[in-house]
């Protein structure tokens, strides 16, 4: 496994990578992803087997701006007056997907949908367009556990399974896209994320069945059991604060919401790496991007459908 910045001679040893059908941990503005080249099955194939992914699971596709994303998908007014708004940035749009788009069958694992976004953070958009093809990347850790939002954090999790990482620094967003379905002028939430559902016109439930990454009832996991809502530290916890409570760390002294989202999963991350029998974090409050806190993190503190993989 080799780290490289991400200046000029890293984005082209990244796009050189991607070409030829590898994998690359890149940064976006949310967290870490595993990239591989979408229209490739061979490279979509590395992207499940290094993260551990069940393959009923699908997977985000990155485009470089809204002309891309209309090569591959059907795009109504509702949700392109959404992409204009938000995009680039941390909204994934869930839209039906056009015949002969060239993805690979695997990155949508079989549904007619394809989730696309368009990222603002500058080394992924580098590599888009010097690549010029879509790029299937979900997060870079095992499937499962905590997200990465340092190169640190993805060479913890993924090891020599991933053979190229760009390191940018920590993601500035700390949490994953936003991720809506759109059916004509319906718009429902799939998963909270980067940017608030009160924006988003949300006029519909999302239904049954995974449609989207990161709806599986137990992810985002540390290795050690997780209590919500503590106020106080029990003992051989590892607590991890927020506001009046203090902890061995604090997502934000200040009650800052979006200063507590770009600090989660540095601190499970950190939590997890601690000799502690169990973490507990303080309580979040349950609106705007503290919704999208609090989803990640009772997924975290779910019960394990079978055992999730340590390291792969």
């Amino acid at each position: 496994m080799d780290v490289d910045a991400a200046d000029d001679a890293g984005i082209a040893r990244a796009v050189a990578a991607l070409a030829a059908g590898g994998i690359v941990a890149v940064p976006t503005e949310t967290v870490y992803g595993l990239a591989g080249d979408a229209t490739d099955s061979r490279a979509v194939a590395r992207i499940y087997a290094a993260k551990g992914r069940p393959g009923f699971n699908p997977l985000i596709v990155h485009v470089p701006d809204l002309a891309a994303a209309a090569a591959l998908v059907e795009i109504g007014d509702t949700a392109r007056a959404l992409a204009e708004r938000f995009w680039p940035g941390p909204l994934t749009l869930v839209l039906p997907a056009l015949e002969g788009n060239g993805i690979a069958p695997a990155v949508t694992a079989g549904l007619p949908t394809l989730a696309v976004r368009v990222p603002a953070h500058p080394a992924m958009a580098a590599v888009l367009r010097a690549l010029g093809r879509p790029l299937a990347a979900p997060s870079a850790n095992a499937s499962g556990r905590i997200s990465a939002t340092t190169a640190a954090h993805v060479a913890a999790s993924l090891g020599d399974a991933v053979p190229l990482i760009i390191d940018a620094g920590p993601t500035p967003g700390g949490l994953e896209s936003t991720i809506v379905r759109v059916e004509g002028d319906r718009v429902s939430l799939l998963r909270p994320g980067g940017v608030p559902a009160e924006a988003l016109g949300i006029t519909a439930a999302a239904g049954p069945g995974i449609v989207a990454p990161g709806q599986l009832a137990s992810h985002y996991a540390p290795r050690q059991p997780l209590r919500l809502n503590a106020t106080e530290r029990r003992a051989g916890e590892f607590l991890i604060g927020f506001g009046p409570v203090a902890g061995d760390l604090t997502l934000s002294a200040s009650g800052d919401l979006a200063e507590a989202a770009a600090a989660l999963f540095a601190a499970l991350h950190t939590a997890q790496a601690s000799a502690a029998e169990r973490i507990a974090v303080a309580p979040i409050p349950d609106s705007g991007i503290g919704t999208a806190i609090n989803d990640r993190l009772r997924r975290a503190a779910a019960a394990r459908l079978g055992s999730l993989p340590e390291r792969r």
